[in-house]
């Protein structure tokens, strides 16, 4: 029998501020020394009052209005009950029944067809603490090691309708989803710190189904995108036996065993009522006035999907290359600015395609960051219009932005200095020609049978020429002392 998975995702992001969600302790607390960013607020002990983080609110606001949600203008925060030791208060202060954003949607491209997936709400929370198990003493006696320091982080919380039904679906929109954050300044989403985490919710349906399955497995705390790919591979095939046999999964929650995306039984899934949700006495409800709401939807950029679009719309990009373009918004804003200088949708093209090959290979293998990068925009608009006009070959162009990596400098001081500037000579042309020609006897009685033969003998008078020639000119040269 053949099985549909449902999906839904909860993914929390960490709001991008300078201080906790209810208190004035730095929220930067990566790598710092456990327990050391820690106040009376954020620690829960008695008599703290908190005092919620406006900019952290501003942001749920943003990333909702820019997931097309409906806003609750009125909202405000309730207590969350439910014990464990990293969350020192007994209670996390989240929001229920009237969250910031509320039936929203965001489009996902796949292979080609757009695909709507329905955003159930956008809440603001905190972060809870760390719980470790260290190696050495405290491993073997047992020992759970708490670490305060997140606890209080501002968190915004992304709630999907189970609206995926292809792991595809899943990646691209979480992909998506991470540049949006990027680009509206709402986090960085680093996800090695822990800044983008995800929770899953999967069952399976036969395909003679209709509606949801009456189970639902989550899998908590999955750290990056690879990850959560392999658990959804990993949950499918647990399920799909389970179901074979005819057995109904368990609703549970169930713990990530490694990368490799192995799940374990952690505990019986919770309800709502398990949480007993009550609204915060301490903090009053908190209004978004009419000012704020038209100040926020002003303010929002473009998004990387309609950045996308106007790369493929207005300057005829291919889909793939505006991809990598809109993967981070300073790539983007040095797109642009290439485009506000050149203007020329001709050379916009040839310029992306030199980015997005060479360049951005040599950016992967040297560690290089855009803000590094040693070719400017100048060096290569600079360079398409060499070679545009005859005066450098693609090698040639090549060779420069290869010296720029290594020994930096600009692209038409290293054109000069080098002589690099294409040979058009006619005659410089056929003497280069006519001596590969005569050197390579063999190459020349083999054409009859291989006619790529041709190809190297182009190539050999490239080489010899230092790859200043004309290739076009050798080309043509070559067929006519051939008699091709």
């Amino acid at each position: 029998m053949a099985y549909t998975p449902v999906i839904g995702l909860e993914i929390h992001v960490q709001a991008k501020t300078k201080s906790k969600m209810f208190c004035r302790c730095s929220a930067e607390y990566f790598g710092a020394e456990p327990n050391t960013h820690v106040c009376p607020v954020c620690l829960g002990l008695p008599g703290a009052l908190p005092v919620p983080n406006k900019a952290s609110i501003e942001h749920s606001l943003r990333l909702s209005l820019a997931l097309n949600c409906e806003i609750n203008q009125f909202t405000k925060f309730d207590r969350k009950n439910y014990f464990y030791p990293d969350l020192p208060k007994g209670y996390q202060i989240s929001q229920y029944d009237l969250p910031i954003g509320h039936d929203g949607f965001v489009e996902i491209d796949v292979d080609g067809d757009s695909r709507r997936i329905r955003i159930r709400r956008i809440h603001q929370e905190e972060d809870t603490g760390k719980s470790s198990h260290e190696e050495g003493e405290a491993e073997a006696s047992g020992e759970t090691l708490l670490d305060y320091n997140k606890s209080g982080v501002p968190l915004i919380e992304i709630v999907t309708e189970p609206d995926f039904e292809e792991v595809k679906e899943v990646l691209v929109f979480c992909r998506l989803l991470k540049q949006t954050v990027q680009y509206l300044g709402v986090s960085d989403a680093e996800m090695q710190k822990g800044q983008m985490r995800f929770e899953l919710n999967m069952s399976l349906r036969n395909d003679e189904e209709k509606g949801l399955p009456d189970y639902k497995v989550e899998v908590k705390n999955i750290g990056s995108i690879s990850v959560l790919e392999k658990v959804i591979q990993f949950e499918f095939e647990r399920q799909s036996a389970l179901l074979m046999k005819g057995e109904k999964p368990a609703n549970e929650t169930r713990g990530l065993r490694d990368l490799s995306g192995t799940t374990y039984s952690q505990r019986t899934k919770e309800t709502e009522g398990d949480y007993r949700y009550f609204p915060e006495p301490d903090i009053p409800p908190i209004i978004i006035s009419d000012e704020q709401f038209s100040a926020a939807k002003a303010a929002l950029p473009e998004l990387p999907a309609e950045r996308k679009q106007r790369y493929m719309d207005k300057w005829g990009l291919e889909g793939e290359q505006a991809e990598i373009l809109v993967e981070y918004s300073d790539k983007g804003d040095w797109m642009d600015q290439l485009i506000e200088k050149s203007g020329n949708p001709e050379v916009v093209k040839a310029a992306v395609k030199w980015f997005t090959g060479e360049i951005s290979g040599l950016m992967e293998k040297n560690g290089v960051e855009l803000k590094d990068l040693p070719v400017s925009i100048d060096d290569l608009l600079y360079l398409v219009d060499m070679i545009q006009t005859n005066k450098i070959s693609g090698t040639i162009a090549k060779k420069v932005i290869e010296e720029l990596f290594s020994k930096g400098g600009n692209a038409a001081e290293i054109i000069q200095a080098n002589g690099y500037e294409q040979v058009n000579d006619t005659g410089k042309i056929a003497e280069l020609v006519k001596q590969v020609i005569d050197e390579n006897p063999n190459i020349v009685a083999d054409l009859a049978k291989n006619p790529n033969a041709l190809k190297s003998l182009v190539g050999k008078t490239m080489g010899l020429s230092k790859g200043q020639a004309n290739p076009q000119m050798v080309d043509a040269e070559m067929r006519k002392q051939l008699g091709m």
